[in-house]
């Protein structure tokens, strides 16, 4: 069985420099092909609204939107793809792959727009 390496950074866009949000992800998961994955991203301030996307990364490309508004899939996204936290009070967010494939080995970011935050 092929095991599939993840790796996870952290982007943290449109937000202004003086709000100091800090958006956090372990640095690498490696995952066997069929089972599930789970990323993290924890913002230490908490967010207003939804605006929570994550994009996957592969070498030499481009990132590409797969989640926004915390758990929306973009169109062509994968439905072994789903995003899970709490819209206006959360700070924990989660990112699964069930049925991981080969496929899915790249760059995870999870990345938050400034809409308002609370401490």
């Amino acid at each position: 069985m092929n095991n599939i390496i993840i790796l996870i950074w952290t982007i943290a866009a449109f937000i202004q420099a003086s709000s100091g949000v800090t958006l956090t992800q372990p640095k690498v998961k490696t995952v066997q092909q069929g089972q599930t994955a789970t990323i993290e991203c924890n913002i230490d301030v908490g967010i207003y609204g939804s605006n929570l996307a994550w994009y996957q990364q592969k070498p030499g490309e481009a990132p590409k939107l797969l989640i926004y508004y915390i758990k929306t899939l973009q169109s062509g996204t994968p439905s072994r793809f789903s995003g899970s936290g709490t819209a206006n009070t959360g700070k924990d967010f989660t990112l699964t792959i069930s049925g991981v494939q080969t496929e899915d080995t790249g760059d995870y970011y999870c990345q938050t727009a400034d809409g308002g935050y609370f401490l």
